[in-house]
């Protein structure tokens, strides 16, 4: 009885090692981690030979985290000038987002000009599925000395000298199990100029 006994239990523990083998692979791939991305700039403009990336987080690493930059003031005269310019992007859990804002915003000599600017965009996953949602909020805005209403994405307005403004630019491309979303709450183009204000981009893989 005694070797029947051992014989029993070497077959136990051979199948036990068997079904480590088979499914462990499986359970490797259960476990795979959602991927983040994610970039907030406050300010970002070239004309002239001129070229700025103020309050630029840089990319969020694809495992997540937080990233947050701040600058007190800029002015470039006859291009920029503006206050408190602020950025942040984070991911973690099922969720990025990022978000920008600058205060007391004038561009191309008050052109363009804005009380507070501000921008938001996030990819989240539920279910194996990712969607996004993004939004800007402009505080008295004006844009060749009339006062701009609206908000309403992708709203384009032309203006003197061959420039165009887009107010709330959004981008989106949720497909599946990813998603990504970036909002410029002010893009100002132009012969030799392009300016953007408050950008917030998040994208996320779900696994």
């Amino acid at each position: 009885m005694q070797v029947n006994a051992n014989k029993n239990s070497t077959i136990t523990i051979a199948i036990c090692l068997i079904a480590i083998l088979v499914f462990s692979p499986v359970a490797s791939f259960a476990q795979a981690a959602t991927t983040f991305s994610g970039e907030a700039v406050a300010l970002r403009a070239s004309a002239a030979g001129i070229s700025l990336a103020l309050s630029d987080t840089g990319p969020l690493p694809a495992s997540g985290g937080n990233l947050k930059t701040s600058v007190g003031s800029v002015s470039v005269l006859g291009l920029v000038s503006a206050d408190v310019l602020s950025s942040a992007t984070s991911g973690s859990g099922t969720s990025t987002q990022s978000q920008a804002s600058i205060a007391n915003v004038s561009l191309l000599g008050g052109l363009v000009a804005a009380d507070l600017v501000k921008s938001n965009s996030s990819a989240t996953c539920s279910n194996g599925q990712a969607a996004v949602t993004g939004n800007s909020q402009l505080v008295d805005l004006v844009a060749a000395g009339q006062p701009v209403l609206s908000a309403n994405p992708n709203l384009a307005i032309s203006l003197p000298g061959g420039i165009s403004l887009i107010v709330n630019e959004q981008t989106s491309s949720p497909s599946g199990n990813t998603g990504a979303m970036t909002v410029n709450a002010l893009h100002v183009k132009g012969p030799s100029i392009d300016i953007v204000v408050a950008s917030a981009h998040s994208d996320i893989t779900c696994p």
